[in-house]
């Protein structure tokens, strides 16, 4: 099998989905590396382990239903497996090992079995290049890339990818158009954090887009993305809903999606313009910053 990825709805036929097992149980504040995840630390509210594992095994069993092939990560004890969309991606016939933060190195040990069962190509990025796949948004001749570059960098740990991997793909895809978006950030306000693009771009259907306009510290990369998709295509989300994670759903095939039921406005837009949703609960996941997207990461689609 070769990996083969080069949208974001086309058909899902083999994909990772991440795991809550054994994820180390509540946390220490310093261990955590998201405003969502502290902010719930600090009520009381940090996600259940036992519930997440059932959210993750229900939207497992809806991609089985559809026939997905699901791989899950080898348990490592101790270590949050959850978010495999952080470790890698594919885009056309590449896997690609992300540079990520260096407490989650380790994470990557629980897919590398499945990676190396493919016959496809892996690369190694430089390690100058800081890239996590909830950047990294593929449609046929066009790579979208989220990133921040201020001179703050190095110290938020919400700024996962640099330009510099602007610049990476640039050179690796001269073919592609690669177009990057410097985003908004903050290690102590979910609500002004845009952690990943997915968190505020995702891609539905065959030419409609899930936005969260203010998550752009540029106002001329909105205005690029209606010039895009068209104003008439674009489902704008508010704060509360970019807080929610509703851009961070999971496309089945591309006319299919998976969705939070809690997501309502949302939902009722996707069957409008003809998608069908199916409907998991991942409210417990969702306090770590991620929901459908990041713990899933497609290997095959066409």
């Amino acid at each position: 099998m070769n990996f083969s990825v080069n949208d974001e709805t086309s058909k899902l036929i083999s994909v990772i989905i991440g795991i809550a097992n054994n994820s180390g149980g509540t946390p220490k504040l310093e261990d955590l590396y998201d405003p969502k995840s502290i902010e719930n630390l600090k009520s009381g509210s940090y996600p259940l382990e036992s519930k997440m594992i059932i959210e993750l095994d229900n939207f497992s069993n809806v991609l089985k239903k559809y026939g997905v092939n699901v791989y899950r990560p080898k348990n490592i004890k101790n270590c949050n497996q959850i978010f495999a969309r952080d470790v890698g991606f594919v885009i056309n016939d590449c896997f690609f090992k992300s540079n990520i933060l260096p407490k989650r190195e380790k994470e990557y040990d629980g897919i590398e079995d499945i990676i190396k069962s493919f016959n496809g190509k892996t690369i190694n990025i430089p390690d100058n290049v800081h890239v996590e796949g909830g950047d990294i948004i593929t449609l046929n001749k066009n790579i979208f890339i989220g990133y921040y570059d201020k001179d703050d960098y190095s110290e938020l740990f919400t700024a996962r990818t640099n330009k510099d991997a602007v610049f990476y793909f640039k050179n690796f895809f001269p073919n592609k158009r690669i177009k990057g978006f410097h985003l908004k950030k903050s290690n102590i306000d979910p609500l002004n954090n845009v952690l990943h693009l997915d968190c505020c771009l995702q891609i539905v259907g065959k030419k409609s887009a899930i936005i969260y306009p203010d998550a752009f510290t540029n106002k001329e990369d909105y205005e690029w993305l209606q010039s895009f998709f068209g104003k008439e295509n674009i489902y704008e989300i508010n704060d509360k809903e970019m807080y929610e994670m509703n851009s961070n759903i999971l496309s089945i095939k591309n006319d299919t999606v998976i969705s939070d039921p809690n997501f309502i406005r949302l939902n009722n837009w996707l069957e409008s313009i003809g998608l069908k949703v199916e409907k998991v609960t991942f409210t417990e996941v969702s306090k770590q910053e991620g929901l459908f997207r990041c713990s899933s990461l497609p290997l095959i689609r066409n």
